[in-house]
């Protein structure tokens, strides 16, 4: 673990920081977070975290933080724990409030902290998890602290042998991973569900649409029903710590890594390589 996080504006050693028992990111998950990667010390794809975290925080009816001082937390955490290739996480929560759910009325917590990066097997096996996703819900498309879902299903999925796990939404559409999106191939078709399927408008996602279109690799978003993954002869997985990554098995049926999943994963691969300017690319959110 990373010996140096942020808090609230000041770097502080792990061993002596602290956050208030009364924090309502801890006791009813009112706040919001985003997770991304830095490689060779450069946080990757960083303004489009930080537009996602305003959306949001604006969602959320929280006050979210300046450009400035989320790209000023992420590099000093870096460089504090000496961090190349890291996992990033930023966290904002209400702060301080009552044992209910009302929010208090001072200032919220704004949390940073990052690990050395790991690395996940050339393929994932998944299966589709028996709850649904509300696609009508006040948090639907938020990256959202109320992660108690996605722990549910995810464990589900490890308890049978898979790394993670896919949930339809409440109309039977396929939309997310607990942790990822996804992305299948039928017939030679590329598509992914819309962000109105209730999914969370990943940044990979996106740049993996945008990738897709430069490279000339048409993908469809468009609501599937979860049939289709019973016919499917390509998905991959997208995220910001995954990437592009293949799935090899969906509830016990074997998928192979094929020729558009290659293309895809070559084609954001060549998109990454051309993002020296850390330009955004804007999206819109449900």
């Amino acid at each position: 673990m990373a010996d140096w996080l942020w808090i609230n504006g000041r770097l502080q050693a792990r061993s002596e920081a602290a956050i208030s028992p009364f924090d309502h990111g801890v006791l009813v998950g009112d706040g919001v977070f985003e997770t991304l990667v830095a490689r060779g010390g450069v946080p990757f794809a960083a303004l489009e975290h930080w537009e996602r975290l305003v959306w949001s925080c604006e969602v959320m009816g929280l006050m979210p933080m300046s450009w400035e001082d989320f790209e000023r937390a992420i590099a000093t955490v870096l460089d504090a724990n000496e961090l190349a290739e890291a996992r990033v996480r930023v966290t904002q929560t209400s702060g301080d409030g009552p044992l209910g759910s009302d929010r208090g009325t001072g200032r919220g917590t704004v949390l940073v902290t990052a690990t050395k990066l790991g690395m996940w097997g050339p393929t994932e096996r998944v299966l589709v998890a028996p709850w649904t996703r509300n696609e009508n819900g006040a948090l639907a498309g938020v990256k959202s602290v109320s992660y108690a879902e996605n722990v549910r299903a995810l464990a589900y999925a490890k308890a049978r042998g898979c790394g993670e796990a896919l949930l339809a939404n409440t109309r039977g559409e396929l939309c997310e991973g607990t942790g990822s999106n996804v992305f299948v191939v039928r017939q030679g078709r590329l598509t992914t569900p819309p962000l109105a399927s209730g999914c969370l408008a990943g940044v990979t996602r996106l740049l993996v649409l945008r990738a897709c279109e430069r490279a000339g690799i048409e993908c469809g978003e468009e609501p599937m029903p979860m049939e289709l993954l019973r016919e499917c002869e390509e998905a991959f997985l997208t995220s910001s710590t995954r990437e592009v990554h293949p799935i090899s098995e969906v509830d016990g049926r074997a998928l192979e890594t094929g020729p558009v999943t290659k293309a895809v994963a070559e084609a954001f691969a060549n998109l990454v390589r051309s993002r020296a300017d850390g330009a955004p690319a804007r999206q819109s959110h449900p």
